[in-house]
């Protein structure tokens, strides 16, 4: 694809969904906005929501319907903040509608879903991309960091674990028609970042489920989402990967994510970090704050690559990479086999 446009302002920014969880559809546009994008219209149903981002962003257009969007206004990129199981049919219709696409995470529930999408956006030649702001969170920076330092040696393992124990809410998030299940919300961003730090192709993935405890609690009935979920992932380096994300843990380890190398271990939280190395019949543990988050660095991207042509950071190939392991995951829990990927 080529740059589209001359000026990051002729970049006519639209989001679908406005308000809910986190008010995302504001975050979104004043940060397409700091990027020097052009806010321009907002889709949405609840019409109390439309209200009140007509006053955030004072003359911007309110549709009820992406619909109407796409009939009425000019924007030529569109931001998708729904719930998980509409990424890929809105995605779908505003990419043959020759529109750019930026999907909230994760990119759609189905490897079938991502390759729909990605060829749609081939043949519309228009960018799509997926909101993974968290690819510049301080925490994987910071471990990245390590890594490359090989302070704790080559890479051999990471696991992710989050979670505890408790009723999952009575969110669309805990609905696993609506979300895709316990492992997609969180899951994908961990994911993402042990892709990042193993820098291998995948080879297969295992997955494993336990599901109605909390079912006959829930709003969503046969419908919650699993109890728990766990996956191991298998990389061409020999390097494995352990995702798990649970609400019937009463003792959930330390830390969300753990990577182990030949010499040492890196854990860390959200704000905090360890480096514990093996010094002979010592044991080395330093402890730190994780550096500032760089999110603003997504956006700047997205702007840089429709005016310049600087190569995409998320592209859509990367974005299907952690939902190919989710979907793997799945498939494989319920056929109770472990699954070859396709897509390294």
């Amino acid at each position: 694809m080529k740059p589209r446009f001359k000026q990051s302002k002729e970049i006519k920014v639209g989001v679908v969904g406005y308000g809910g969880a986190f008010n995302m559809g504001r975050a979104h546009l004043q940060d397409m906005q700091r990027a020097g994008m052009t806010p321009r219209a907002v889709a949405e149903p609840d019409a109390a929501r439309l209200a009140v981002a007509a006053k955030d962003f004072p003359g911007i257009q309110t549709f009820s319907s992406v619909t109407e969007m796409l009939a009425g206004s000019d924007v030529n990129l569109i931001v998708l903040i729904t719930p998980h199981n509409t990424h890929a049919p809105l995605a779908l219709q505003c990419l043959r509608a020759g529109r750019h696409v930026v999907c909230e995470k994760p990119f759609a529930i189905t490897t079938a879903e991502c390759d729909a999408m990605i060829a749609a956006a081939k043949k519309s030649g228009v960018m799509l991309s997926t909101y993974h702001n968290r690819h510049w969170d301080g925490s994987i920076l910071k471990a990245l960091e390590v890594v490359k330092s090989g302070v704790i040696g080559d890479v051999v393992r990471v696991e992710c674990h989050m979670g505890g124990w408790g009723k999952p809410g009575d969110w669309w998030r805990s609905s696993k028609s609506i979300s895709g299940g316990i492992l997609y919300d969180w899951g994908v961003h961990v994911l993402e970042y042990t892709l990042q730090l193993v820098g291998s192709e995948v080879t297969e993935v295992t997955g494993f489920a336990k599901r109605g405890f909390w079912a006959a609690q829930s709003k969503w009935g046969k419908d919650t989402i699993e109890d728990e979920g766990f996956a191991v992932v298998r990389f061409k380096s020999s390097a494995w990967a352990t995702l798990c994300i649970s609400q019937i843990d009463a003792n959930m380890k330390r830390g969300m994510v753990e990577v182990t190398g030949t010499k040492g271990t890196f854990l860390w939280e959200y704000d905090t970090h360890e480096i514990i190395v093996r010094d002979g019949d010592l044991t080395r543990v330093t402890k730190g704050r994780n550096p500032p988050t760089q999110w603003e660095k997504y956006y700047d991207n997205i702007a840089a690559h429709l005016t310049k042509g600087v190569p995409l950071v998320i592209t859509p190939e990367w974005a299907r990479r952690p939902i190919h392991i989710l979907d793997l995951a799945d498939r494989s829990a319920s056929e109770g086999r472990t699954l070859k990927a396709k897509y390294g």
